[in-house]
């Protein structure tokens, strides 16, 4: 059947029709969610953790960093101050996403775009065992610390070490390390043998390599093994060289309005010959507003570059300032795609959406090109399977075509949507929605502020044509009622997928799950035993093994089946890259690497960034 609105009708008149508050029609911005920092389990009085206002609520140390020219500046924008003072990487309140990655480095980069590895910390490809129940990893010989002293094996170990601690169990990564590790140790400086607790031929790729927002951050040894309680250890102070990092910057000063970190002279890489010294001389993170006032700094060339914008905002940006590009240089769609597709989840305890007929008639009533169309005003792409179009994942999405073809997402039908629900002893009311015993079926969607807006108001109006009682709500406490299971439906991306598709199938996994009203991990509450036993043989599969294939079909059998979520729209970032200054962007003409300077892979972004009138 055909929509109840044309699909190009222009996004302000769709709304309009749609009924909905001019508030929808705000041009917003944001890009994959900041990384939430683990919930505080420590013992501590809590003092590192940031206040709601963005305010910091203690004092931290000032540096007294030197004038730089705005030519050797690289200027950002993105977040808050919420984390001022905040340099260990695994203490409440962190966040590597506010320009930080700048200070961190890991055993190998991995590029979603190029699928190339490339080594740093480490000397050499990791060494599996036979049976893949432990892993070798030789580190480099000429890497040091800021403050001079050798990075080694040791480290690696520690850290390992310190995250499988049960007392440490509040930090990131620290359940992974717990589920894999059986114990990490240093054999000599630079040899580190891991031994796991069961086969883990992904280990190493999964947690030891910086691609997109994952990888383990290593620490020195020196500095955390004396740390009594080093989750609350800040791991900041500019005058005791706090923190000792070995990447490329290190931060020289701090406030709410802006942090600052200059480049290193004494960078090891540079002095070891594996990398040609960054551009940018200081880079200086300020808070992210809103998106007009960040458009006009941009316009203004007081911005290098900034928290992904969305399409119109980026596209009067283009227009307006010619020497800002983006990944499609100054064409639309201006983007790439993200590793963060978006899905409507259901939840699967909840009536009624523990029915799958009724997700499936849910299913039928969304049209996925008109969500492209109007909300991001033709700058998209539809989604019909969980995972990314990257490159290393084609050939997993082309194989799984025939099953897409049986039992697929993307069909937009309200004759099917009328078939179920009549069936299932639906009728319409007088207002056309959908009612049994004189109750509608709840199809309110929960999303986060700014994440969704441009495409979750049509998601609902396009339900309630289709006769459910929908609406799009973004409180505050959006992630809350997602959590506990108070939402029924809610908009989420899909992350994990980048070189094969186990991460993503993973999260699918019943042991994310959780009743109704308990909280833990983002989950649809939807467990299958069938497909936990498929996934836990993929496990111990390395990635991109042939054996993948023929398991990963099995998965998405159940999963298109079952459809505990329904595929959208693929996530796009939409950066802003000012040439006024630095030219060595990330662009589809050079993918060297995802564009995102939030990503854990910003250190080796910057090696790329050269001056402009260089």
């Amino acid at each position: 059947m055909t929509s109840l609105f044309a699909d190009r009708t222009p996004r302000r008149d769709f709304l309009a029709l749609a009924g909905l508050s001019s508030a929808s029609l705000a041009l917003t911005s944001c890009g994959t969610p900041e990384i939430t920092p683990p919930a505080d389990t420590g013992t501590g009085t809590g003092s590192s953790k940031p206040t709601a206002t963005g305010s910091a609520p203690r004092e931290v140390p000032r540096g007294k960093p030197p004038e730089v020219p705005r030519e050797q500046t690289l200027m950002l924008a993105y977040g808050d101050g919420s984390d001022l003072g905040i340099c260990n990487p695994y203490a409440a309140g962190f966040n590597h996403q506010r320009g930080l990655a700048a200070m961190f480095e890991p055993l190998w980069y991995y590029s979603a775009f190029t699928g190339e590895t490339t080594a740093w910390l480490a000397a050499a490809d990791p060494v599996y065992a036979k049976d893949f129940t432990s892993v070798t990893i030789t580190t480099r010989t000429d890497a040091k610390w800021s403050d001079g002293t050798p990075f080694t094996a040791k480290d690696v170990a520690f850290t390992l070490e310190m995250l499988r601690d049960e007392k440490n169990s509040g930090m990131s990564y620290s359940a992974d390390m717990r589920q894999w590790v059986k114990k990490a140790e240093a054999a000599d400086d630079h040899t580190v043998k891991i031994s796991f607790t069961k086969p883990a031929p992904r280990f190493a790729f999964d947690y030891l390599y910086f691609k997109n927002d994952l990888g383990v951050f290593i620490v020195p040894a020196h500095i955390f093994s004396e740390q009594k309680s080093p989750r609350e250890f800040l791991f900041y102070d500019p005058e005791k060289g706090l923190p000792v990092i070995t990447g490329p910057y290190h931060m020289v000063d701090w406030t709410v309005q802006q942090r600052l970190m200059d480049r290193r002279e004494d960078w090891w890489a540079v002095q070891a010959g594996l990398s040609e010294p960054p551009g940018p001389t200081r880079i200086i993170v300020v808070p992210f507003t809103d998106p007009t006032n960040t458009a006009q700094q941009l316009i203004n060339n007081e911005l290098d570059s900034s928290l992904d914008l969305r399409p119109p905002v980026i596209k009067q940006v283009v227009e307006s300032n010619p020497k800002i590009i983006a990944w499609t240089d100054r064409n639309p769609p201006f983007g790439y795609t993200d590793w963060w597709p978006q899905s409507l989840f259901f939840n699967c305890d909840a009536p009624p959406f523990n029915d799958v007929d009724m997700r499936r008639a849910i299913n039928h009533g969304i049209n996925r090109q008109q969500l492209v169309d109007i909300g991001y005003e033709g700058a998209g792409t539809p989604s019909t399977l969980p995972f990314p179009e990257f490159p290393p994942l084609k050939p997993y999405l082309d194989a799984a075509q025939p099953l897409l073809a049986q039992y697929p997402t993307d069909a937009y039908d309200l004759a099917k949507v009328d078939e179920i629900m009549t069936g299932k002893g639906y009728a319409k009311d007088s207002q056309k929605l959908w009612a049994k015993d004189g109750k509608r079926v709840d199809a309110t969607i929960y999303g986060f502020q700014d994440l969704v807006n441009d495409y979750g108001a049509i998601l609902a109006e396009q339900l309630r044509a289709a006769g459910f009682e929908a609406s799009l709500q973004t409180p505050g406490d959006a992630g809350t009622r997602i959590n506990n299971g108070q939402a029924k439906l809610f908009l989420f991306g899909f992350a994990g997928a980048i070189a094969d598709p186990y991460p993503s199938l993973d999260l699918m996994h019943s042991r994310h799950y959780h009743k109704i009203g308990t909280t833990g991990d983002f989950t649809n509450r939807w467990r299958n035993a069938d497909y936990d036993k498929i996934v836990a043989e993929m496990s111990e599969l390395p990635v991109g093994d042939p054996g993948e294939m023929p398991l990963f079909l099995q998965a998405m059998e159940i999963y298109l089946k079952e459809l505990s979520h329904t595929p959208l729209v693929q996530w796009m970032h939409r950066i802003p890259y000012n040439t006024t200054y630095w030219t060595g962007w990330p662009t589809a003409s050079d993918p060297y690497l995802p564009g995102a300077f939030w990503f854990k892979t910003f250190s080796l972004e910057l090696t790329h960034l050269k001056p402009a009138a260089g």
